[in-house]
């Protein structure tokens, strides 16, 4: 009998690691090997002037330490997070509250709300750079009709980091509304009903109710819009090549430069590493700092 429920355990342990073994394959050759291989790449001098690539050990990362392009890179990309993380996250809450509670058009609404998110974000950059054009784009025309003067939002050092702010939350908030819609449909109505008896106010009942039953949902948001502060790159390739001054470039598309500009391998490889690392510190910072205030329902 013992030998029958081993070789039954044995049979059941084999055939689901053949289910995953497809899986299993595909991100052996497209995650863990390409990591590895970036790792491998970063302790190598890799660029035109040796073909060959030279191990070199830590010295790339020593270039990036005393590189202050790199230090302005890692500062924009935070200041683009922290501009785009919270606000994403908090306008989509309301969004999503609104489309939940929406006695006529609700599906109108959630169209309205969703519908950035469905558009390319080559299209978005394309349609933003329109709007922030001096003289004839869109938002200049409005300034100047209300005698605000012109504003030249994509050449100044000062102000572009902000329009790419106000553009991603535009574009992100609508597909993280999804997310906290279907988290807010799995609370249970009795919760609400038993707060209005009682005479609850509604800033009390989404303090107390809403947003820890909806922390979950927050913990996943807050990973993948971190996650996507650091990988969107596409509108810069149209809006600023990263300028003026590196004042709007993100570590990613610092990366693509440094690979397929300068056609440096090896720091290339490095500044993927660190990125990579950077991600992995946010998202651990994320699982220790929330998971113990997540209610699961």
């Amino acid at each position: 009998m013992g030998v029958t429920t081993l070789i039954r355990h044995w049979k059941t342990n084999a055939f689901a690691w053949l289910l995953l073994l497809p899986s299993l394959l595909f991100l052996f050759l497209f995650t863990f090997y390409p990591i590895a291989k970036t790792i491998k790449l970063s302790f190598y001098q890799a660029d035109l002037a040796t073909p060959v690539p030279t191990f070199i050990g830590l010295d790339n990362y020593t270039h990036l330490a005393e590189d202050t392009v790199f230090w302005k890179v890692m500062g924009n990309n935070l200041w683009f997070a922290l501009g785009t993380v919270p606000t994403s996250i908090a306008l989509a809450i309301l969004m999503a509250i609104f489309a939940n509670k929406a006695l006529r058009g609700t599906g109108l609404v959630r169209t309205a709300f969703f519908y950035p998110t469905m558009i390319p974000m080559i299209a978005v950059a394309n349609i933003w750079l329109f709007i922030y054009t001096p003289q004839y784009g869109l938002l200049s025309r409005v300034m100047k009709s209300i005698s605000a003067g012109d504003v030249n939002w994509l050449g100044s050092p000062q102000l572009v980091m902000w329009a790419m702010v106000f553009m991603v939350v535009w574009k992100e908030a609508g597909y993280f509304m999804i997310f906290y819609l279907a988290g807010l449909q799995n609370i249970s109505p009795d919760l609400y009903e038993s707060a209005h008896v009682d005479g609850v106010d509604r800033w009390t009942i989404f303090r107390k109710i809403t947003f820890p039953l909806l922390m979950p949902t927050t913990l996943f948001v807050t990973i993948v819009a971190l996650t996507n502060s650091f990988k969107l790159v596409d509108h810069l390739m149209i809006m600023t090549k990263g300028g003026p001054d590196n004042a709007s470039n993100l570590l990613l598309y610092y990366i693509y430069e440094t690979a397929f500009s300068f056609w440096d391998q090896g720091v290339a490889s490095t500044l993927t590493v660190v990125m990579i690392a950077v991600l992995l510190l946010f998202a651990a910072l994320n699982f220790l700092g929330l998971d113990k205030k997540i209610h699961y329902h």
